[in-house]
């Protein structure tokens, strides 16, 4: 395959060739596996704690998701996307009728019958980045909840369906973890999203400290944004906690990737409270050398529960 081939999803929908174009199974794993491995700068650590046997089956599972997320995000105008999204649903439909035609698809195909995925976690991702173009604010945690459970969970299910888990309790435990990063990414990118118009903070916990959404877009912090970032903090880190038991349940090498993205995640809230809640003026982020520290945290913990 021609490296001129390689596009990302919003560069290869305004490419007839590309759209048209016939491609091999070898194609098709080349192009899943060069998306993974530009377009993800976590990607290379997770395939490197992985079996080997597995890097190509990730990689066609990020490829759907990516190109998923990149059609709702990447396209610039929501009719576009929602349009766009509707037909990947559609090519998602065809390959569970055995008819893939688009390469991410003729690459995920055979990974999809070797681990018995179920359509419903691929799907619920585009519903929720269809979602994205109509709802921008939620009015409370159970709302946010429901597009987490489509958003984030079914990341989650796909990575254990992947490594061979498909009961309900490491579902479960796989849900607290993935809504709970899926939280902490929000709450630190609250201006980034107040720049797609997007508020991810629930709109009654605003309300009860005393906070508005005007004073939200325009940056101000005050002790009563401080006191909603504190209780979104909080019941991020409940989450955290409530799934930690996963990595326990799992093997070695997930249980480290599963530990090291609950650490990272309890990193950022940790971060978010060390600028005393204010991430209207400061993205917080956590460093290359304090990710070091956390892998060999990870390392650690689960060497010694594995020993104990």
């Amino acid at each position: 395959m021609e490296a001129s081939a390689f596009l990302p999803p919003a560069a290869f929908v305004r490419s007839p060739q590309a759209l048209e174009r016939a491609y091999s199974a070898q194609d098709a794993r080349a192009y899943t596996r060069w998306l993974a491995c530009h377009h993800y700068e976590n990607f290379h650590v997770v395939s490197f704690l992985l079996p080997k046997r597995l890097h190509q089956d990730f990689y066609n599972v990020y490829a759907y998701c990516r190109w998923a997320d990149d059609l709702g995000d990447e396209i610039g105008d929501a009719a576009e996307s929602l349009r766009w999204l509707e037909w990947w649903r559609g090519e998602l439909d065809a390959m569970y009728e055995g008819r893939a035609r688009h390469p991410v698809f003729i690459a995920l195909m055979p990974t999809v019958v070797a681990h018995a995925i179920p359509r419903e976690p691929f799907a619920q991702l585009v519903q929720a980045f269809m979602q994205d173009q109509t709802i921008t604010r939620y009015r409370d945690f159970e709302a946010l909840f429901g597009y987490c459970r489509h958003s984030a969970n079914p990341v989650g299910r796909l990575v254990l369906y992947l490594c061979g888990y498909a009961d309900a309790e490491r579902q479960r435990l796989s849900d607290a973890t993935c809504t709970a990063l899926q939280l902490a990414n929000f709450w630190q990118d609250v201006t980034v999203d107040l720049e797609k118009d997007r508020v991810y903070i629930p709109l009654d916990v605003i309300g009860r400290h005393g906070y508005t959404i005007e004073e939200l877009f325009a940056r101000r912090f005050t002790p009563a944004f401080r006191e909603v970032m504190r209780e979104i903090v909080e019941r991020a880190r409940r989450l955290f906690l409530e799934g930690r038991p996963l990595a326990g349940r799992v093997d070695r090498r997930l249980a480290l990737d599963i530990d090291l993205f609950s650490r990272g995640g309890l990193r950022v809230l940790e971060k978010i409270e060390q600028q005393g809640f204010d991430v209207l003026h400061a993205r917080p982020a956590v460093s290359k050398a304090e990710r070091v520290g956390l892998l060999l945290q990870s390392l650690a913990r689960v060497a010694f529960s594995r020993a104990a």
